[in-house]
Formats: structure tokens, sequence, C-alpha cells
């Protein structure tokens, strides 16, 4: 499964190459959805390069929910910057394996706590901040009547008419609704198989695999070509059955048998990187001919992936 991915950074460029427009509506009503607290599931780089082009309303309400999680960053750094000292002081006087625990515990969340703090306000944008994972939102090319249009999506498909909590397996899992197999198109996801296809343009993608010592490692794959790949999606508009929770448009990556080098580091499936003459077939689906559809990824591109651990 594609664990993660980051969006390409240059994808406005894409965009114009592909005749699209943003649906900046779109975007403004994600960062004012349910106040702001989206924020917490939507790339940095997304709020900061969108920031000049959404109604002052969103930008403002986003900016209103970032200085106030940067608020209770700033209490929760007080509190365990005291239980940091603490368990020194506890050290500094007994060695005991509990001290030695809680201050290893605080001084990680000390780190971390500065690090979200730092990154709210650095302007420059790096690599990591493009990436996103399960449930946060992403921009996804997809083809109305009046034409190709980005819009946010979430990274996990919700069937319509399935409630919420179909997100998550009976013992609490994370449901693998973000990833879409090829050989299950017709049966589970039939209803946007031929239907509604979309495409996301990203630069890398994760996996997680077994390591030698038989514990997981996190692989960052890229192509050796350095081209953004075009990534197949399926999508829809989920809307609660029972009329409490806001509309939400998601979408599921399709992954197939995994590329030779792929499957040599570890992983049984790979993202369909669709080559740029089957744009307009894909997002113009014909459900009558669904072959023509699997033919688009038989003839998928094949660059090599090649990997790294990732940070």
């Amino acid at each position: 499964m594609c664990y993660s991915a980051q969006i390409h950074s240059d994808y406005r460029k894409m965009v114009r190459e592909l005749g699209a427009v943003m649906d900046l509506d779109a975007f403004a009503r994600l960062w004012i959805r349910e106040n702001g607290l989206e924020h917490k599931k939507i790339p940095k780089a997304l709020i900061d390069t969108l920031r000049p082009d959404l109604a002052s309303e969103a930008v403002e309400t986003m900016a209103a929910r970032l200085d106030l999680a940067e608020q209770e960053w700033q209490q929760e750094l007080f509190k365990q910057s005291k239980r940091k000292a603490d368990n020194e002081r506890k050290l500094a006087a007994k060695h005991t394996k509990t001290a030695e625990t809680e201050l290893g515990r605080a001084t990680r969340k000390v780190d971390q706590l500065k690090g979200w703090i730092a990154d709210r306000h650095r302007a420059e944008l790096k690599p990591r901040d493009w990436q996103f994972y399960p449930q946060w939102w992403v921009p996804v090319l997809i083809r109305e009547a009046s034409g190709y249009v980005v819009r946010p999506m979430r990274y996990q498909l919700r069937q319509p008419g399935q409630p919420a909590s179909s997100d998550f397996t009976r013992t609490g899992q994370m449901s693998g609704t973000y990833n879409a197999r090829r050989d299950n198109l017709e049966r589970y996801w039939r209803r946007q198989f031929g239907h509604t296809h979309g495409l996301m343009v990203v630069n890398t993608f994760f996996e997680n695999v077994e390591g030698p010592d038989g514990k997981n490692m996190r692989l960052q794959f890229r192509p050796r070509t350095g081209e953004p790949m075009l990534v197949a999606c399926l999508w829809a508009t989920w809307t609660d059955p029972a009329g409490k929770d806001p509309d939400v448009d998601c979408f599921a990556a399709i992954t197939d048998d995994p590329e030779p080098e792929v499957a040599a580091a570890g992983h049984d499936r790979t993202i369909i990187n669709i080559k740029p003459e089957h744009v307009e077939a894909w997002l113009n689906p014909d459900p009558q001919n669904l072959d023509a559809l699997y033919a688009i990824f038989d003839d998928k591109r094949h660059p090599y992936y090649e990997h790294r651990l990732a940070a």
C-alpha cells in the first residue's frame, strides 16, 4: 500500500499544463471546516502556498486556529520542560530506571513541541512540508462538466452510504481504504471504477516493509528520472446519512502488482503511474468499456523506483 507520499512541489505548474483550475472555493471551505481544526491534516506547504489566493475569512480562520494550537503547544512545552528538569535532578541525586525513562519521554516531547512551533513560523518550505498520510487532505485532479478541476480531497475513500465508523476496523485500526487494489476494482470499488476517476501528482511515496531484523522499516521510493508521478485514483463524495457531519470528498490511490525493484525492497504493491497521454481517457471513463481502462494500467510508466531508508 502507499502509506504516504509527497505532493509534487510545483503542482501548480502541472495544473496549468493540464489546463485545470484550482477550486479555490473548495480549499476555502476546507480551511474554515470545523473552525480550522483540519489544519492537523493539511500539509504545511498547502496552507502556506494557498494563503495569497484564498478569501480573507478562510485565511483568518486558519490563522486563528493555528494561533490557538501554538498556545496549546507552548503550555505543553512548559509542562514537559518542567518534567524534564525534575527528572534530570532526580538522576543527578540517584539513578533510577523510572527517572531515566521519564527523562527520555520528556526530552522527546520537548523536541517535538519545539519542532512544531518552529515549523509554524518557518517561511522556507522543506520537502517534508508536502508530505501527507491517510486521512490527510490532498489536491486531486478530476474532470467536471466545466473542465479539469483540482479539489482538496481526503486520502481515504469512505463509501457513500457507509457510516463514518467504516474508516476503521472492528479492532480500531484504520481500514486500508486509502488504497484500491486493481484486482478488486469491479467488486468493492465498482461504484467508482469507470465513473469517478482522479489523479494526484506526487514526487515520492513511502512504504513500510519488514527489515532484516524483523522490525518495521520505512522506505522512500522515487523515480530515478525525477519526473512527477501521475497516480490513478478513484474518488467519491460522502454525505452523512444522519445529516450531522459535513460532506467529505475523498479518494483512494489504485495499486497494482509491485514493480520488480519495489518487490525486491520488500513491498507487495505499487501505485499506478499513468502516462500523460492517457490523462484524458482516464479522467473521462466509459463505464461500458472497462477494458480500455485496464489497458491504461497495462501501459503505465515504469520508471526505476530508487529507494532509501526514510528519515
